[in-house]
């Protein structure tokens, strides 16, 4: 017998997200989709009027869900928080900024779950959530290009950005798909309602969000309140100072120290000759036993949550 889990509350997610009162200029919630950043970006692209930026769905299951380089990522009902935000920051935010987009997200969602439940994730480079060394969620930013969201009557020019959010919540180890996954009340967070999560992480999106649009996008400037994105993503990120292996989408193969981020996200490893490579897309595995990270796995949490 499947476990049944707290369903959404549509109305109460509504009061709490949408403007005035919240940070969303547009919320929307179904029971069950294919995935919701294909839904976003099909229909924005479609009907960019209905899509200002802050706009969100949401869904109680996801059945065709797509993570990072084509992985699938299914939900059943109620187990798990998945989300999808579409970002429309205008022509004035600098290109390199699009890239940092579904990090600022991971930022997002590491402090909603350390103020909902006192767990502490990590940020796997470049969207993995990790709690324990195991994967509890995912992010996937999908980027739709100007000229196929064009310009509407009180929304900004320019791309746009749909970033998808999927987190392990109430799924049991049987329910997950590898040893290398994760979720929340495995993790020892009992009592989650996702009522209370969804908004507590989309808040912290929006304001991470508008922030970095404030800055023109440029990761080095300092946020309101002090330290640059790419200072907070470093100090979250538990990649930087692991001994690592970068596997790239072409079958090359490059193993070193991740020593940083660059001003696009992209990945700083250095290799045993002490030569400097940037890794922009790829898998990275965290070699088992670094004691720099004092992670004993293998670091390959792609099977996991995931999002899209």
């Amino acid at each position: 017998m499947e476990p049944s889990f707290p369903s959404l509350d549509p109305a109460a997610l509504r009061h709490a997200l949408q403007a005035p009162g919240g940070a969303y200029n547009s919320v929307r919630i179904v029971a069950e989709t294919g995935s919701t950043n294909e839904d976003v970006a099909a229909d924005a692209a479609a009907n960019p009027q209905h899509w200002p930026d802050l706009s969100v769905l949401v869904a109680d299951s996801q059945i065709h869900g797509r993570g990072r380089l084509d992985r699938t990522w299914l939900a059943p009902a109620g187990a798990a928080m998945i989300s999808s935000v579409l970002l429309r920051p205008g022509d004035g935010f600098a290109v390199d900024g699009y890239a940092w987009l579904s990090i600022l997200a991971g930022l997002a969602l590491r402090e909603a779950v350390t103020a909902e439940t006192g767990l502490t994730p990590a940020l796997k480079w470049p969207n993995d959530v990790l709690l324990g060394g195991r994967k509890a969620a995912g992010i996937l930013a999908q980027l739709i290009p100007a000229q196929l969201i064009p310009a509407a009557p009180g929304h900004p020019a320019g791309a746009a950005v749909v970033v998808g959010c999927g987190v392990n919540v109430h799924q049991t180890r049987e329910q997950l798909p590898v040893d290398t996954a994760t979720s929340l009340v495995l993790e020892g967070a009992a009592g989650l309602d996702r009522n209370t999560l969804l908004p507590a992480y989309l808040d912290r999106l929006a304001g991470l969000y508008r922030a970095f649009v404030d800055v023109g996008g440029d990761a080095m400037a300092p946020l309101a309140g002090g330290a640059s994105l790419h200072q907070r993503a470093t100090a979250a990120m538990v990649t930087v100072g692991a001994a690592v292996r970068a596997e790239l989408p072409a079958g090359a193969v490059l193993a070193g120290r991740a020593v940083g981020l660059d001003a696009r996200g992209g990945l700083l490893l250095t290799d045993a000759a002490g030569v400097k490579h940037t890794v922009t897309v790829g898998d990275v595995v965290h070699l088992r036993g670094d004691t720099n990270t004092g992670d004993t796995n293998s670091g390959d949490t792609g099977g996991g949550a995931a999002h899209a």
